[in-house]
């Protein structure tokens, strides 16, 4: 899965906390009749964070003084981004427009021009009535290609607690830092996929940088800035407990009653399941009830005394929506 498609999955999953608005679409111009598409280079070969600029020549029948951008997708290849755009193409004489694609090596592989738009690109804003094209390729040949890497500090933060995470930049080919600050530009929630690409900050020369998150429940990402696009995206979501309780609505009953055994869950993980879960023996934990958890955090399971006696249970929560797995204290109820 390409970083970009992380990222996408991430912002869609259901406990953002911050509300992702749709992005406002860019005012352009109509669809153009496009005669001829070139560029400079049909290949190349790029290194870490560099790129290569490859000259885009716009040929059409427009006769708008306005700009245009070209829309590049890999189509074969293995490397971590899957999009690329060009710099605005300006008009250099009627019917010729012309700009630069900076091609970095995170799009390894295969890359061709698939839509031709009006204006210039701009971070989270939809592509305004793109022009499809069958545009020419380059076949990129990216090396010493950069990974980003996390280390959430605590590994696991209780929920609705501040924490810091490592992000760090290695070439993937060594596994080593590239022994120099960069630019690098953390981000959360919306800001992953739209806003201000230019905003920077400089890691150390291990490639590292550490930043405190106040507590939520927000998407993390970390972009390596690019002109005019971010050259890779990372993005997190950060795993929590689930600090789980359950008590029974009675100590005892007659064999075969149901007992109702009400519980919660920090954080309120909505939909996730939970199983109540009955002593076998010594060690032997096996499931006889299931539920799910409700808005409020809290859930009802239901236990049924099979026999005479103490009868050990716990709630069992199985992860989901970025709490771990989890269980209750044992508790006990007596079959009379």
């Amino acid at each position: 899965m390409t970083n970009r498609r992380v990222l996408a999955a991430l912002l869609a999953a259901p406990l953002v906390v911050t509300t992702l608005g749709v992005a406002p679409q860019a005012q352009a111009e109509p669809k153009i009749a496009i005669t001829d598409l070139k560029v400079s280079r049909s290949s190349l070969a790029v290194s870490s964070l560099n790129t290569v600029p490859v000259t885009v020549t716009l040929d059409s029948t427009s006769t708008s003084d306005g700009t245009y951008f070209v829309q590049f997708k890999r189509v074969a290849g293995s490397g971590p981004e899957d999009e690329l755009f060009s710099m605005p193409l300006q008009k250099v004489k009627p019917g010729t427009w012309s700009g630069v694609l900076n091609v970095p090596s995170t799009v390894n592989g295969t890359i061709k021009a698939t839509a031709v738009v009006a204006g210039e690109w701009q971070h989270g804003v939809d592509l305004w009535d793109p022009t499809p094209v069958d545009g020419p390729t380059i076949a990129v040949t990216g090396v010493h290609i950069p990974k980003v890497v996390s280390t959430v500090i605590p590994k696991l933060p209780p929920y609705n607690t501040p924490y810091s995470i490592k992000w760090q930049v290695l070439d993937s080919q060594t596994g080593k830092p590239y022994g120099t600050k960069l630019k690098v530009m953390p981000r959360e929630d919306n800001q992953c996929v739209e806003g201000d690409v230019t905003r920077t900050v400089l890691t150390d020369t291990n490639g590292v940088l550490t930043k405190k998150y106040p507590a939520g429940d927000q998407v993390l990402c970390f972009l390596l800035p690019g002109k005019p696009a971010p050259i890779l995206r990372y993005g997190v979501r950060v795993d929590h407990p689930a600090v789980i309780t359950a008590t029974p609505s009675r100590t005892s009953a007659p064999v075969g009653t149901v007992v109702p055994v009400n519980g919660s869950i920090v954080g309120s993980p909505v939909g996730c399941g939970v199983n109540l879960q009955r002593l076998y023996g010594a060690s032997q934990w096996r499931t006889v009830g299931s539920s799910t958890v409700r808005a409020s955090g809290r859930f009802t399971l239901n236990a049924q005394p099979a026999y005479k006696g103490v009868i050990p249970y716990r709630a069992q929560f199985l992860a989901c929506n970025h709490f771990v797995d989890g269980v209750s204290k044992t508790f006990t109820i007596k079959g009379i």
